[in-house]
């Protein structure tokens, strides 16, 4: 498409944008088909049309007419196949093919070279919102750009990931941006701006959201439940949803594989009673890959693909993501359903209409109107210089005694460690077009004559059981041919070839790095840097430049062998097959331990001896450390710990007793529980993209002052963590907000090469806004960016609260002996919870502390304002009764689902005995009987504070899961008491009711 003189085209589609139509949408609502499409469609051959568009394509019109105009002239057929992720061509209209979703998460994903940015994590880190909305610019620049030259680059960008970073075991923490909702939001805000782009009309592209809702781990992920109870899915998991769509530049959500309170989300109807609830915006809901199926296949929620898909239609899911570029299987659902009767025609224009109004914001009926249609940026100097600007900004130095950092220009340094030559990419980063490793990074900035390298892993040779070694044969013509333009292998062309000879065996034998990335996980590469690796037809080839892929070839476990005191078998754990030497070469075959080769793994070299001598050599040492991003933590796979790798903690004791003056640079994907009591330098980033290597020795120099801060906690222990699927933040004492013990570091936590002071807080209250001011000096002698944060703390809540909560933040550059007055409008609202007794959002009353400091345990200044208001009073249970999920306590329950389509129950989680405890009960001057409404059988038993039951309810077996039944027993009680009812039995308990 061409793009008509730009400043004219912004100036007429907005013109024409803002007299036609206020919104670029409107509401939702149902069309009479039939007398909307005689009114629109002329007769054929009628020469009005030939002078004048179709009302669709004419930018004039109210958006909302213009997208009924187009659903009133497509077919039954035309608009059953845009429920699929490729919607095909309608010719006879003239629209184009179009399909949901493209990966931008950190750059444009997927599609072939384009400027890679910092993981996610790592822009959360930079808490720089202006930096980030930078970010999403570029990246949908690029989209644009590419899709100029690649129509199967889409503009419906399914970015940013918003799932807060609850647990850190979690594989894709990389994709979050941090465990705070209030950090989170803002951040993902910002990215969707610049995402979007700034026109009133258009959109540069549209970003989904991902991934709706608590989802936070990989383990069963299509199959468990995450329990959330009401405070915190209001007061957590929503809010940093609801920020970002409230905003205004997001285009829809992706619900995620798991369910929440018993119910898959692709049938959530938190969808209508939420999500769309914030604007009167089309929001487009796309499903996730394959989870459609899911709701039969593993889910076994429903028992057709009918009912599932109809089911979904319903809850809100708009475009179905399920086998691949078929769309015929959907198809087929979808008018089955039709044809059972469980949708109706409306059902899918409802869809469809979402679809046509975010293709008409990405201009795709006004090609000569759309300001981005001409777009070329891409790899430009600017996008380059924003990759290394987002990398210096994303790292945070933890620790720094002594002033260790930074190095003087003079300096000798050692460079070790696993990550110390890699620039790491992940699942959804896009191909590099430069790269820049630490080491290469320190070469540039310090000269290759100060520097010392040791990648630090143990060199091997494997031996057979014959005496023969494992050999990898040279293909240097083979590995021209696949060399891009700076001479790197390029991994799309590597991984998978067949045409590059197998691993053989001779009496001399390879020389193989073996990398070792922890629970037993082991990589080996070849001398020339071929990663070994398995094609489709078995056989083992030096033939990756990294490890990767949806299922990784890579990877390889020793296992010891009973046969041979020093044997052990080789196991591919992509396949899950053993490695065997055979005829023709070596090949992953054997499924029997009994027929895998035994091999001896005779070390040549080992690693932490080769870090130790150049540690010794060198003034200051820089272990890198860390992970990488395809192995132990990503899609589909959690880690087991916080540790580091045994192997690499080895490493950083030799070069720690071979020089103290050593650095630990972390770069990976998530926190690390590290001992570092006698370092004297701790930094971390997230992989930084294509300038990691240059940010990390920009900071490491002094020529940035580094002011990243953590965007999660770090904590000491595996102790301190609870298990992996409780979602309840508030009841498991989870993330900075209610953790008690005393993390590795802090969420916020981030240090500088200069110092700041904080002066003169003040708190000024205006109607329903707190004012809040201070002063930042720096103090020091070198300019730096100071990251200032502002909290807030109820001093005498009613009911747990936050330890403390963010409330603001701002990054600042000052020069030295600068100072600079920041000024926050806050909220009251912020200071409220979501009250269960009541079901809505209060500020209670009562002294609430205002914190300004450096990080959420570095505060600095504080002072305390009193909030008034009215108390909210008792529980109304004789007017309400009582619905089990909104409970104020509870031990050994779990929340489900009431029914297949809305509501929740509780049921005892563990097999045991559950309790809810219902605080403030007021049951006025008494009642005397109490009735239940549960499914399923079993008993409850309700108990005031004394601990005596006054009642046990039996519940004969209702005939199943959603079965409901009410049933009544005697219940004694007046006055104002908490409450606790125990849960015996498998049964599903909804509601209760009182009366006297």
């Amino acid at each position: 498409m061409r793009c008509l003189d730009t400043h004219r085209s912004r100036a007429t589609a907005s013109k024409r944008f803002e007299s036609a139509h206020p919104r670029s949408t409107t509401p939702d609502r149902p069309t009479t088909r039939g007398a909307y499409r005689a009114q629109l469609a002329p007769p054929q051959g009628d020469s009005h049309v030939t002078a004048h568009p179709l009302p669709f394509r004419d930018p004039q019109l109210p958006s909302g007419e213009r997208v009924d105009d187009l659903l009133a002239r497509l077919t039954l057929d035309e608009r059953i196949a845009m429920l699929h992720q490729f919607a095909p061509a309608v010719e006879r209209l003239g629209v184009a093919a179009f399909r949901t979703g493209q990966e931008a998460l950190h750059g444009v994903a997927w599609m072939g070279p384009a400027t890679v940015f910092p993981q996610a994590v790592g822009l959360g880190a930079t808490w720089n919102d202006d930096l980030v909305r930078r970010v999403g610019e570029a990246v949908s620049t690029e989209v644009r750009a590419m899709r100029a030259q690649d129509d199967r680059v889409g503009l419906n960008v399914w970015s940013p990931t918003v799932n807060l970073l609850r647990h850190p075991l979690w594989g894709r923490n990389e994709e979050g941006y941090s465990e705070d909702p209030k950090l989170t939001s803002a951040i993902a805000t910002a990215y969707t701006r610049g995402l979007r782009g700034d026109h009133p009309a258009y959109w540069r592209t549209a970003p989904v959201l991902k991934h709706w809702l608590a989802h936070n781990n990989e383990t069963n992920r299509d199959t468990s439940s995450s329990s959330v109870r009401a405070r915190v899915l209001h007061e957590y998991d929503l809010r940093a949803f609801r920020e970002a769509v409230e905003a205004g530049a997001v285009a829809g959500v992706m619900p995620a594989y798991n369910l929440v309170n018993g119910r898959p989300n692709h049938v959530s109807p938190y969808l209508g009673e939420h999500l769309r609830a914030w604007t009167d915006r089309h929001l487009l809901v796309c499903s996730d890959a394959g989870a459609p199926s899911n709701l039969v296949d593993s889910e076994h929620y429903f028992d057709t693909h009918e009912e599932a898909t109809a089911a979904a239609l319903i809850a809100g899911v708009d475009s179905f993501t399920d086998h691949g570029t078929d769309s015929s299987q959907i198809v087929a659902r979808v008018r089955g359903a039709l044809e059972q009767g469980l949708i109706s025609e409306s059902d899918i224009d409802t869809a469809v209409r979402r679809q046509l109004a975010v293709r008409l914001s990405l201009g795709e009926f006004d090609p000569e109107l759309d300001p981005y249609a001409g777009t070329k940026d891409f790899d430009t100097p600017a996008h380059r210089a924003l990759a290394q600007e987002a990398a210096e900004q994303a790292i945070v130095l933890l620790k720094n005694d002594g002033g260790l950092l930074p190095l003087a220009a003079d300096t000798r340094i050692a460079v070790v460690g696993l990550l110390a030559d890699e620039c790491k990419l992940d699942w959804y980063s896009g191909t590099l077009i430069h790269r820049s490793t630490p080491l290469e990074g320190l070469y540039e900035r310090f000269g290759a004559d100060s520097i010392e390298f040791a990648e630090g892993v143990d060199r091997v040779r494997l031996k057979t059981s014959s005496g023969t070694y494992l050999v990898v044969p040279e293909a240097e013509e083979a590995d021209d041919q696949v060399r891009g333009a700076e001479g790197a292998l390029d991994p799309a062309l590597l991984a998978g070839r067949t045409d590059l000879p197998p691993l053989t065996a001779d009496a001399t034998g390879t020389d193989l790095a073996l990398i070792d990335w922890g629970d037993d996980v082991l990589t080996f590469r070849a001398p020339d840097g071929r990663y070994l690796s398995v094609a489709d037809d078995g056989f083992v080839r030096a033939s990756a430049d990294q490890p990767g892929g949806w299922v990784v070839q890579e990877t390889f476990r020793l296992e010891a062998s009973g046969a041979h005191e020093n044997g052990h078998l080789l196991k591919h754990l992509g396949t899950g097959r053993y490695v065997s030497v055979v005829a023709d070469g070596v090949k992953v075959a054997a499924e029997d331990p009994a027929e895998a080769e035994i091999f001896e793994v005779v070390v040549t070299e080992r690693g932490d001896e080769a870090v130790a001598r150049a540690a010794a050599a060198a003034d200051v040492v820089i272990v890198a450390a860390g992970n990488d991003p395809h192995i132990n933590g990503r899609e589909t796979e959690d880690r087991t710990t916080l540790r580091l790798p045994a192997h690499q903690e080895r490493l950083l004791r030799a070069a720690r007793a071979a020089n103290p003056r050593t650095v630990l640079a972390l770069v990976s994907a998530y926190p690390y529980a590290v001992d570092h009591e006698d370092l004297p330098a701790v930094l971390w980033t997230a992989h930084g993209g294509q300038a990691a290597g240059t940010a990390l020795a920009r900071v490491l120099a002094g020529d940035v002052s580094p002011a990243g801060r953590l965007p999660q906690t770090w904590y000491a222990s595996d102790d301190d963590l609870p298990d992996l699927l409780d979602y309840d933040v508030i009841g498991g004492r989870q993330t900075y907000l209610y953790f008690e013990g005393t993390p590795l570091f802090p969420f916020g936590h981030g240090l500088s090469y200069a110092p700041f002071a904080y002066e003169n807080l003040s708190v000024r209250r205006d109607g329903d806004v707190l004012w809040v001011s201070f002063t930042v000096t720096n103090t020091g002698d070198v300019a730096a960016d100071e990251v200032a944060q502002i909290y807030t703390r109820a001093v005498d809540p009613s009911v747990p609260r936050p330890r403390r909560e963010l409330a603001a933040y701002r990054r600042v550059h000052l020069a030295p002996g600068t100072s600079a007055e920041l000024s926050f409008e806050l909220p009251v609202s912020g200071l409220g919870f979501w009250d269960v007794a009541h079901g809505r959002w209060w500020v209670e009353p009562g002294q609430y502390e205002l914190l300004a400091g450096a990080s959420s345990e570095d505060i600095r200044l504080r002072e305390t304002v009193l909030i008034d208001g009215e108390a909210a009073g008792p529980r109304p249970v004789l007017a309400h009764g009582l619905d089990a999920a909104d409970y104020d306590e509870q031990t050994g329950t779990a929340i489900v689902d009431r029914s297949k389509t809305s509501g929740d129950a509780v049921t005892q989680a563990d097999g045991g005995m559950g309790e809810l405890v219902f605080r403030r009960c007021d049951f006025g001057d008494g009642v005397t009987e109490v009735s239940v409404e549960a499914a399923g059988e079993g008993t409850v038993e309700f108990a005031l504070p004394d601990g005596e039951v006054r009642a046990t309810v039996g519940i004969p077996a209702t005939g199943g899961p959603y079965e409901y039944a009410t049933v009544g027993a005697a219940f004694a009680a007046d006055g104002v008491q908490d409450l606790h009812i125990r849960l015996r039995g498998p049964l599903r308990l909804a509601h209760v009711g009182f009366s006297g």
